[in-house]
């Protein structure tokens, strides 16, 4: 407190204590106070802001400040501090570069007409540079980056009409990606189509990702952003809870050294929202639950596709299925050893196609409960599954075109065939099922012809037993014509006509 000269000599200094709850102080410093001898004014300061003048009556070392005063200066305060913590919370959370090591920079390379206005700054946001085509920026190991650009339409905005960032050295994102919007990230909603698509594409030197806190997406807009990665190990959060066609498609395709995936929260999906996600990202250990129950078209399709290191697989909620939309969901994922429940009763075209192909670690498919079937429903389903000892029961009786057809080719581990109960065939639905399965020996079918009767003059059951064991035994109806070949019944295996 500085007291104003009709109470001491100018510039005296007294301190004291102030309790806002009860509107007392006390002076600190007893040394003045014999010196404190009438009413006066002083003038606060704190933290270096000055408030008003205000009246205070001293009373030898117990001050009493004039109450309504007090009052009308603690709310002064309030505001001043409640202006600081705003000020502090909203501040520009620009995205940033840090460099991680010597001989770092990054640029930016536009194709076609497109040219987003993008500025840096190197000392903390006091001056900004634009950031040309092909021109890469120096930046000394440690040192910072800000970026941003007002773009309301969006980084990037048609196929090859695209930008994307171009870096060497070793590099961390932080900050919001936003600020290349709208300058200061107050958006969270992205623009238009394609965004952010391949705006990290093969930037190998990236170690950390920006955030990403857009909560309404756009179609296509972070595809492939952080494509080929290699230098990735977390993935960033996504906290966007209704999605849009492809919005994430390929988004960590080939990022070999990702470890952990984000929460993916979303219930309401969209074409193709996960399609090929984590395809490739060879250090994955644990795929994020999926808790959605509504269905899109290939809205899981190759979601997983080529992940070696992941052992088990997410629970998979959904009764009814849209068209492929597990296509291809854990096609080679080597070291799968334990499938999802798959509990749909309603299937879709291609739902399960090649959902388990080459996983060749896992040893037991998961029942499959359905009885009504879809085209190409369960194609290529367990393909090469070469340690897979026990196939599933087909309970169908009514049969789609192609619904089987490669769905155990090249299991070698596979010694019985799974019960065939339709006593009709449809077009090419067995084509291929069991072929290459070198240890099968055993099959049992109830269908009374080899043909259907449509105009398809194929064999719906083309290579069916091909490269079998050399021996077996083929379980039929009495009505079944003997035909012996690839396509029909195995050469070598005793027919049982029950």
């Amino acid at each position: 407190i500085m007291m104003a000269p009709n109470i001491c000599a100018a510039g005296s200094h007294l301190r004291l204590r102030y309790d806002i709850l009860s509107g007392l102080g006390w002076c600190v410093d007893h040394s003045w106070a014999s010196r404190v001898e009438t009413h006066g004014r002083a003038s606060l300061r704190w933290d270096g802001l000055k408030t008003d003048d205000f009246p205070i009556n001293f009373y030898c070392k117990k001050i009493i400040f004039v109450q309504s005063t007090i009052e009308h200066m603690t709310k002064k305060i309030l505001i001043l501090l409640f202006l600081c913590v705003t000020s502090a919370l909203h501040a520009d959370n620009y995205l940033t570069f840090t460099a991680e090591a010597d001989s770092s920079s990054f640029g930016i390379h536009s194709e076609g007409d497109n040219k987003p206005d993008v500025q840096y700054s190197l000392d903390g946001g006091k001056t900004w540079t634009k950031l040309t085509n092909d021109t890469l920026i120096p930046l000394p190991n440690k040192k910072k980056a800000l970026l941003r650009g007002y773009n309301p339409q969006g980084i990037s905005r048609d196929f090859g009409e695209d930008t994307h960032f171009v870096m060497t050295g070793r590099i961390a994102a932080s900050g919001s990606i936003m600020s290349l919007i709208d300058g200061n990230d107050e958006s969270l909603v992205i623009p238009g189509k394609l965004c952010f698509r391949g705006l990290f594409k093969k930037c190998t030197c990236l170690t950390e990702a920006p955030q990403l806190p857009a909560t309404t997406l756009a179609r296509d807009c972070y595809v492939e952003m952080f494509c080929g990665c290699t230098n990735l190990k977390q993935a960033p959060q996504l906290p966007a809870t209704t999605l849009a066609d492809g919005c994430y498609f390929g988004m960590f395709y080939g990022c070999t050294r990702l470890t952990q995936a984000p929460q993916l929260p979303a219930t309401k999906l969209a074409y193709c929202c996960y399609g090929s996600m984590f395809d490739g990202c060879t250090s994955l250990k644990q795929a994020p639950q999926l808790p959605a129950t509504q269905l899109t078209d290939r809205c899981y399709s190759q979601m997983f596709g080529g992940c070696t290191s992941l052992t088990k697989a997410p629970q998979l909620p959904a009764t009814q299925l849209t068209k492929n939309c597990y296509t291809n969901m854990f096609s080679w994922c080597t070291n799968l050893t334990q499938a999802p429940e798959l509990p749909a009763t309603q299937l879709a075209d291609g739902c399960y196609l090649g959902m388990f192909s080459g996983c060749t670690s896992l040893t037991q498919a998961p029942q499959l409960p359905a009885t009504s079937l879809a085209g190409g429903c369960y194609e290529w389903m367990f393909s090469d599954c070469t340690n897979l000892t026990q196939a599933p029961k087909l309970p169908a009786t009514t049969l789609a075109k192609r619904c089987y057809s490669w769905m155990f080719g090249g299991c070698t581990s596979l010694t019985k065939a799974p019960k065939l109960p339709a006593k009709a065939l449809a077009r090419e639905c067995y084509d291929n099922m069991f072929t290459s399965c070198t240890s099968l020996s055993e099959i049992k079918v109830e269908f009374l012809s080899w043909h259907t009767k449509s105009e398809w003059d194929g064999s719906d059951t083309f290579n069916w037993l091909f490269n079998v064991a050399p021996n077996g035994k083929f379980i039929c109806p009495k009505g079944l014509p003997k035909e012996v070949g690839e396509s029909r019944m195995p050469k070598g295996w005793k027919v049982i006509k029950n």
